[in-house]
């Protein structure tokens, strides 16, 4: 039991240890780019903002097409709106002529 716990303890330790360590130096070619990978970089970096302009213009074009076809559709309604208010008031002119007239046909 003793050399158990003695072994644990020790492993604790050495991991510890090890945490601690500093890390391993990263290479120093990074850090100075060459001038085939800067090229590279840099197109890279110029197709990705083509895309990007690409997507926005995209984007801004379907939201147009949104908003368009929401005022169609509320010009739309508004006219079958007004439509239906006009032969409602045509039906209630035609039916107050109507019973007008039934009144005085009656006989008295």
């Amino acid at each position: 039991m003793n050399k158990l716990l003695a072994t644990l303890i020790a492993g604790l330790f050495a991991t510890s240890v090890f945490a601690q360590a500093a890390a391993p130096a990263a290479p120093a070619a990074p850090a100075a780019m060459t001038a085939p990978a800067a090229k590279a970089d840099a197109k890279e970096m110029k197709i990705d903002a083509k895309a990007n302009a690409k997507e926005q213009k995209t984007d801004a074009t379907a939201n147009a097409k949104v908003a368009d076809a929401k005022a169609d559709a509320t010009a739309t309604k508004a006219k079958a709106h007004h439509k239906a208010v006009k032969t409602k008031a045509k039906a209630k002119a035609s039916s107050t002529e109507t019973k007008a007239d039934a009144k005085e046909a009656a006989p008295k």
